[in-house]
């Protein structure tokens, strides 16, 4: 028996009991299964890691899953390249582009995904739609109103969990971040960059270690006002299908209205080559809803990094993937680009630090870049945004060389990107 069949017998149970419940008829998972049998074999050689296979067959299976989903909707004359909605969602490092109607179709049964599209996309009468399914309309209302409140059920929520808040005011409190971002200056340094130990979560700032706790504030420019104030802590150790790692809670708070409040959990894990994330908390209408990183397309756009989910390295050193003169930025062609393109001097509220900056170019959410500097300690001084100049357009409606005509702009691999907001933490304080 070779590995791969070898390794597949292993998870063989897990990958039926994947399917199965997500297909609704045995015959077809069976067909699925032996498609997902046939890819798996076909790519196994391109598998770098082999300690993760099980995340790779599932998102495989996951992807199987989905193309049965697309079949089905053909079928039922549903074009699924019209239920497409972009809402804006968190992730690993903030807001981010998600599109969740396709998705959440996919998740219902045939005859709630056709009676949706029908009276939504169609905007078919119900009259119309029951002489079209030859049924009447008493059942097509019926239909309706079960699809609908199924749809809303599944329909998940981009701002996670929410809890209600608790305990005295200004309890979750650690250093008070100020209502403006300190003025600050970046000078570039003409200094070799250092090599650095990172051990922050990447987009949170918090190192995942027992008794760490962390405050971080967002700011908007040009205003340079808080928008909001996310309070964290580790609460304890956790694990995550038998992979180790720490529980956290990030409090988050709008800066105007104290009682705006937002908890989240997370899992994440830190080791002495890299730092990822494990799971992640949200709600599906009500319901508390652990998201991991075996979730495939559901994980790995907003929470996953690296190859294979491996994480963000910690032992950061110049690779010389990124280069940057100025403001203009260029890179090689290849996934997951973060890399140091330099060292600066950047004095904000009076203080000096001498920092190495990281760039990481849309590693998470295309059309997004941000600059992070940090100081000897691996720990951030100053974090910032650039958006690419039609990032979110369909939501926002504007570019954002309009939105934000004064603010700083960047140009990497010959493209616009302008300069959105700004985060610091309490380290600096």
């Amino acid at each position: 028996m070779d590995d791969f069949e070898q390794m597949l017998q292993t998870e063989r149970v897990s990958l039926e009991r994947f399917v199965r419940y997500r297909l609704p008829a045995r015959e077809d998972a069976d067909d699925v299964l032996q498609e997902i049998y046939l890819t798996a074999y076909r790519k196994f050689p391109q598998l770098k890691n082999k300690a993760s296979f099980k995340f790779w067959l599932l998102a495989i299976a996951r992807n199987k899953c989905n193309d049965y989903f697309r079949r089905k909707a053909t079928q039922l004359e549903i074009p699924v390249d019209e239920l497409t909605e972009t809402i804006l969602s968190d992730s690993r490092q903030g807001i981010s582009e998600q599109s969740s109607v396709r998705e959440t179709l996919s998740r219902l049964g045939d005859k709630d995904k056709q009676i949706l599209y029908l009276y939504f996309w169609r905007e078919m009468p119900q009259a119309e739609i029951a002489k079209k399914l030859n049924i009447p309309v008493g059942t097509v209302k019926s239909r309706l109103h079960t699809a609908k409140q199924n749809f809303k059920n599944k329909y998940p929520h981009p701002t996670g969990y929410t809890y209600p808040s608790t305990g005295t005011k200004g309890e979750y409190n650690m250093k008070k971040l100020p209502e403006l971002i300190p003025e600050y200056k970046i000078e570039e340094n003409s200094e070799a960059p250092f090599s650095v130990k990172w051990e922050e979560l990447m987009g949170w700032f918090l190192v995942p270690k027992p008794g760490e706790k962390l405050s971080w504030g967002m700011y908007d420019i040009p205003s340079r006002k808080c928008s909001h104030i996310y309070d964290m802590e580790v609460t304890g150790k956790a694990k995550v299908h038998g992979i180790e790692g720490v529980e956290l809670t990030a409090r988050e708070a709008s800066y105007s209205d104290k009682n705006d409040v937002i908890n989240r959990t997370f899992v994440a894990q830190l080791t002495d080559t890299h730092c990822r994330y494990l799971a992640t908390l949200r709600n599906d209408g009500g319901v508390r809803n652990y998201i991991t990183f075996l979730d495939g397309d559901e994980f790995m756009p907003n929470w996953g990094f690296g190859e294979d989910n491996c994480g963000n390295e910690t032992n950061l050193s110049p690779k010389g993937d990124i280069q940057r003169t100025g403001a203009i930025v260029t890179s090689i062609d290849k996934d997951f680009l973060l890399d140091i393109v330099g060292r600066y001097t950047v004095t904000i509220g009076g203080k000096r630090y001498d920092t190495i900056c990281v760039m990481d170019i849309e590693t998470y959410n295309c059309g997004v870049v941000s600059e992070q500097f940090l100081d000897e300690n691996g720990r951030t001084i100053l974090w910032r945004r650039f958006n690419r100049d039609d990032w979110a357009i369909d939501h926002y409606h504007k570019k954002w060389s309009e939105q934000l005509p004064g603010n700083e702009r960047l140009t990497v691999n010959g493209t616009l990107y302008v300069h959105w907001y700004d985060c610091i933490t309490d380290y600096i304080l």
